[in-house]
């Protein structure tokens, strides 16, 4: 295949914004929850998947999840109704949240299935616990950044694989239709793609390249051994979704590639940017202190002590 006939797609730049605001579900938590807004999203979708749910109806409700999380975070239409929140008015607040954040997508990538992604707002009710090899990898933490003869450099917090699985399956459903991708394809490609590491910790680059032989018969059979812990169906439809992941020579490969290198990328670049937010871009960018009958007073009180107005 030609070089140019691999070429990517031209994305706006303006889709990063978003993608960089669903990378942040890798932080934000609850208090009456357990683990980041991803983590318990890539164990829901593998829970699903377990219990018979349709790949089609997973990679629906949990991509309309993360993105209605991007406004919302923890709040769902569990709580709200719990909290007394009519159902009708739940639904409309959700609904509003996700059609905030596809309506900072360029149109080629808010294109998968937004009737799917609205119905996502309902959450199904899981039958089964996820595959024990989910809390592996939400155990199991990404390796930094490291190089063969290098130093490694770690980042902290880090992140897990099953943030990281779920940030691709999310990112990939998105860019799916710029690449003439099957999402659903993509999303299960991605959720997959790091199960070996669910007893093989991550030693990054520089482990794989001193593996050298022995990593790809090393990686299959702790593939292989994640995939028994799912239905024999489940498993090989998963399986046929992951033949795509090896290369980038059709539209799902491209996707998935493209997904993979920039949740990698922003990842890194979430740890440097929080080096260089000014206090100007928190006060008047962000309006940390916002308007309302007692701003006049909080901002005499920043002058008066000499902090950024």
């Amino acid at each position: 295949m030609a070089l140019h006939e691999l070429a990517a797609p031209t994305l706006p730049a303006s889709c990063l914004d978003t993608l960089r605001e669903l990378g942040e579900l890798k932080r934000v938590r609850s208090a009456a929850q357990r683990g980041s807004i991803a983590d318990r999203l890539f164990a829901r979708g593998w829970a699903l998947l377990a219990s018979g749910a349709t790949p089609e109806a997973v990679c629906g409700e949990v991509t309309g999840a993360a993105l209605c999380a991007v406004r919302l975070g923890d709040i769902d239409a569990l709580l709200l109704r719990r909290l007394g929140v009519a159902p009708e008015r739940a639904s409309s607040i959700l609904h509003c949240g996700l059609q905030e954040v596809l309506a900072e997508l360029p149109t080629p990538l808010a294109a998968p299935s937004i009737a799917t992604l609205g119905q996502a707002l309902e959450p199904t009710l899981l039958e089964h616990d996820p595959p024990a090899f989910v809390t592996l990898l939400s155990q199991q933490p990404r390796a930094g950044v490291t190089c063969p003869g290098k130093p490694r450099i770690l980042l902290e917090p880090p992140e897990s694989h099953a943030e990281h699985c779920l940030m691709v399956a999310v990112y990939g459903v998105l860019l799916a239709p710029a690449y003439g991708a099957a999402p659903v394809t993509v999303f299960l490609a991605s959720m997959a793609h790091h199960l070996h590491n669910a007893l093989l910790p991550d030693s990054g680059f520089a482990g794989e390249v001193l593996l050298g032989e022995q990593l790809e018969p090393v990686m299959r059979r702790a593939t292989h051994m994640a995939l028994a812990e799912l239905p024999a169906e489940l498993a090989g439809i998963v399986q046929e979704a992951c033949m795509v992941l090896p290369n980038a020579d059709t539209p799902e490969g491209r996707a998935f590639h493209a997904a993979d290198t920039l949740d990698r990328v922003l990842q890194i670049e979430q740890h440097l940017r929080s080096g260089h937010i000014t206090m100007r871009q928190v006060l008047h960018d962000m309006e940390l202190v916002h308007e309302g009958p007692v701003k006049p007073f909080q901002d005499r009180l920043l002058a008066e002590l000499g902090l950024p107005a």
